[in-house]
């Protein structure tokens, strides 16, 4: 008898009852396991996939889903790191095509140039035709850049592509493929041109050189121009970066003074600086670099302070007279920081994170401090990705 899926594990795999793992299997869908491999007769939140490259391609792990069901996913994802309070927000889902940052990898091999990205777990390089993900300006540039590396690469040689679609354009970052003598250059700075690409970076042993910024990549935070670094951090999606922007500010409230931790361009501190003043910290460089310079041009309130949090956390006397701190750490969380958090004078805690389990690690560290976690907003910007991100508000008990 067919055995049902009743949940879905945290990448994806559809459950049954009696704990047996089936990958693409949706919560509804009912398991033949008198067959071999077993049979998925599809429910009513099965979906058919968007992509011809799914499932092998890495990229995505649940096109497999309808989007109730993908909304469902992400709401229980959450539920088992951390205690949900009674405000949670409706999940903000990212469209179709609006990926805006993407990192391929190319192969030449037999005379034939894959493009795309790796199978999951694995080095096999899916060459991809179409990407359902990716902003359409991106998408544009894949068969161009397959008929360059083609002509540039060496047979059995790889290369990385990294695409940025700032606000002037698509910014692009190539790695192993040489720009060294003067026809090299000009196929480079031809294809710049050729495809009107903002900036074009070619990134070898020696480091990043910049062959041609035909304009400066740049992108509008909180009203704000920024100038991008090359191959910088940015919300995968305009839709998911205004998401988190909208929580962060509804969970700051009218806080006068704020601390931005692990700011990064200054996705949050350069629109809370429109009603407050911000200390904005991160270890990254030319991130606090760019935010700095746009927060001065713009007369903004944004104090930047170039440190490492993870080595030396804001201590809770650098934390007193604060009226809110957000933080919004890589994947790894920010376990020091959130102990130091956890014991400061400040009323309110924002967190930002795209990591539940390192997320659940460092709520767990507050709430055991007494703080209480009051509202919680999910975001799932990598559409069909188990990646789920969110903002969560944190007061004291």
């Amino acid at each position: 008898m067919p055995v049902p899926i009743v949940r879905l594990a945290a990448r994806g795999d559809g459950i049954t009852e009696d704990g047996r793992f089936v990958p693409l299997a949706a919560v509804g869908d009912l398991i033949d396991f008198g067959s071999d491999p077993p049979r998925i007769l599809p429910g009513p939140h099965h979906a058919a996939p968007a992509c011809a490259h799914y499932p092998a391609c890495g990229g995505c792990q649940l096109q497999h889903l309808d989007e109730a069901a993908y909304r469902d996913f992400v709401h229980d994802r959450l539920a088992r790191v951390v205690p949900l309070p009674p405000d949670v927000r409706t999940v903000a889902l990212s469209p179709p095509r609006s990926r805006r940052r993407a990192s391929l990898k190319a192969l030449k091999r037999g005379g034939k140039l894959s493009l795309g990205f790796h199978s999951e777990g694995t080095h096999a390089l899916v060459d991809i035709s179409d990407c359902p993900v990716l902003a359409p300006e991106l998408m544009a540039l894949l068969a161009p850049l397959r008929s360059l590396l083609k002509a540039r690469l060496k047979d059995g040689q790889g290369a990385g592509i990294a695409l940025t679609a700032s606000d002037s354009g698509v910014d692009v970052l190539l790695a192993n493929v040489s720009a060294e003598g003067l026809a090299a250059i000009e196929a480079l700075t031809d294809f710049a041109a050729a495809h009107d690409l903002a900036r074009l970076s070619v990134e070898g042993p020696g480091g990043i050189d910049t062959l041609v910024e035909r304009r400066a990549p740049v992108l509008a935070m909180g009203g704000v121009e920024v100038a991008l670094p090359v191959a910088p951090f940015l919300q995968a999606t305009r839709e998911g970066e205004a998401a988190l922007v909208a929580a962060v500010r509804e969970a700051v409230g009218d806080a006068g003074r704020v601390a931005d931790l692990f700011c990064g361009l200054g996705t949050f501190a350069l629109p809370l600086s429109t009603t407050a003043a911000v200390l904005a910290v991160d270890a990254a460089g030319p991130a606090v670099m760019a935010l700095g310079t746009a927060a001065r041009r713009a007369g903004r309130r944004v104090e930047v302070q170039h440190r490492d949090l993870f080595r030396r956390p804001l201590s809770g006397k650098e934390l007193a007279g604060l009226d809110a701190v957000v933080f919004d750490p890589p994947r790894a969380g920010a376990e020091a920081q959130a102990r130091a958090l956890a014991a400061s004078p400040v009323p309110v805690i924002v967190a930002v994170s795209c990591n539940p389990n390192t997320f659940g690690r460092d709520a767990k560290i507050l709430m055991d401090a007494g703080w209480r976690l009051a509202s919680l907003w999910p975001v799932a910007q990598f559409r069909w990705s188990s990646h789920v991100e969110l903002v969560a508000r944190f007061e004291r008990g």
